[in-house]
């Protein structure tokens, strides 16, 4: 069950795949986690986009391509994956189908005001990537990770301006994969306005009328 998640930033992807892989017994790949466990690391590949991201732009095809390519090759997606946060361009689509084609692309939608309420709420364990939301998903104890303790951060690309910023690159790049994926009859359109536990209903449910779940 090869399944891409597109939509803006703050649709809650992320928050969904995590829910969705232990109903669908397959891994969550978040392209934006793997370039962060890089930069977390100090690597090359991590200094060369750690300035890219904090300034809520795209990393360019060549390197995030590799990357996916390199992740879907692991043994842990035999049987399937769930794919948050890439492909971002044509480009990337066109170059994906040459190494894993997706059966469902979940396009998930929803407002500007409530991405920016969303994404400005957000804060992240910086050791597991753990996302809460100050309004919508709170920590046991404010401020910390509920398993680690340690504090919680707001991302740079979370913050207001660069989050408009990935708003108009996401309209420039990536909403055009929308139409390209309705002409390969692959999309599959989800509101993503309510709780997390009502759009991963809903998901299921579309999955299960596609005949692929």
């Amino acid at each position: 069950m090869n399944l891409i998640f597109l939509g803006p930033p703050g649709a809650g992807k992320g928050t969904v795949a995590d829910l969705a892989k232990d109903v669908l017994g397959i891994p969550h790949i978040s392209s934006g986690q793997l370039f962060r466990e890089q930069i977390k690391i100090g690597s090359p590949l991590g200094k060369r986009v750690e300035a890219t991201l904090k300034a809520g732009n795209l990393v360019d095809d060549e390197t995030t391509i590799e990357f996916v390519r390199e992740r879907l090759s692991r043994d842990d997606v035999a049987r399937g994956y769930i794919l948050d946060g890439f492909p971002r361009t044509i480009a990337q689509a066109e170059a994906m189908c040459v190494f894993s084609k997706p059966e469902a692309v979940i396009n998930f939608s929803l407002t500007e005001e409530e991405i920016l309420r969303r994404l400005e709420g957000r804060r992240v364990a910086p050791t597991t990537g753990r996302t809460y939301h100050i309004l919508y998903n709170p920590p046991k104890v404010e401020g910390l990770d509920d398993e680690t303790g340690e504090t919680l951060i707001q991302r740079p690309d979370d913050k207001k301006e660069a989050i408009l910023n990935r708003l108009e690159v996401y309209t420039r790049e990536t909403r055009p994969l929308i139409n390209h994926y309705r002409e390969k009859n692959l999309l599959v359109p989800l509101d993503a306005s309510p709780s997390p536990q009502e759009v991963l209903n809903q998901l299921l449910h579309l999955l299960k009328e596609k005949g692929i779940h």
